[in-house]
């Protein structure tokens, strides 16, 4: 039923759209209208540039999160596990956490150029944060108790992290990694809106350049499906891992 609804919400703001085009409510030049954007679609489609550009900028995200995921979980686990090596670099972690990646654009230029290197060092800027604060949660939180008859039964160290504390941190983890592969999305489409010769995100900027609203909305829209399949996929991924510890990451 409420997948029905949000059809329906979709229909309702296409029809106000077309309606409102055929109307003259708006100018055509700021709001296209769905036929010239669905000309526009079919038209990058059959020369490729579409494809081409959403490929660029999905290669750049997986390349990024890759790397941010395998930086961030271990230095979340470690982290997490040492409290007090965490309170000594804590000030620096809230200090780097509330600089946006786009803030930094300037000088990562500056220091790796305009090629793909800065692209994916933006990318593991915003997404290093919500996996490895997650990651960070999940082994903190983990229940004191649970440790206790862990070293009851003479568990070592490695036995109790896990069998007892990983498990447990499992769904936080996974969540920092859903989070941090939206963030990774956003960051890269703003990356190539201003320092970028390919992607989806310089497609947007070219066509703004010469006047092409449509190709702006036709890049939009492939940017929010893109983003919804990505985290529908990852999400399905992971219930299929997360299903031993009867945890599920729901699809919101």
């Amino acid at each position: 039923m409420k997948k029905i609804n949000r059809v329906y919400i979709l229909l309702i703001i296409i029809f106000i759209w077309g309606l409102g085009s055929k109307l003259k409510i708006w100018n055509s030049y700021i709001i296209p209208s769905p036929e010239n954007v669905f000309n526009s679609s079919f038209e990058l489609l059959k020369n490729g540039k579409l494809f081409n550009s959403i490929f660029i900028s999905l290669k750049r995200v997986f390349i990024g999160f890759f790397i941010s995921s395998i930086l961030a979980i271990p230095l979340g686990i470690i982290f997490g596990l040492k409290n007090k090596l965490y309170n000594i670099f804590e000030y620096l972690f809230e200090f780097l956490r509330h600089v946006p990646p786009l803030a930094m654009v300037p000088m990562i230029i500056l220091w790796f150029g305009i090629g793909e290197t800065s692209k994916i060092v933006i990318i593991v800027l915003a997404s290093f944060f919500p996996i490895f604060l997650n990651t960070l949660k999940g082994i903190q939180i983990c229940d004191k108790k649970y440790i206790e008859v862990g070293k009851v039964f003479n568990l070592t160290k490695f036995q109790i992290f896990k069998k007892i504390i990983f498990p447990s941190a499992v769904p936080d983890i996974v969540l920092g990694l859903k989070l941090g592969i939206g963030y990774s999305w956003r960051a890269i489409i703003a990356a190539e809106l201003i320092a970028s010769s390919s992607g989806i995100g310089y497609l947007i900027l070219d066509a703004q350049q010469i006047s092409r609203s449509d190709i702006i909305v036709v890049g939009i829209i492939s940017i929010g499906l893109f983003g919804i399949i990505t985290e529908y996929i990852f999400s399905k991924i992971s219930n299929l891992y997360l299903k031993k510890y009867k945890v599920e990451v729901k699809d919101e």
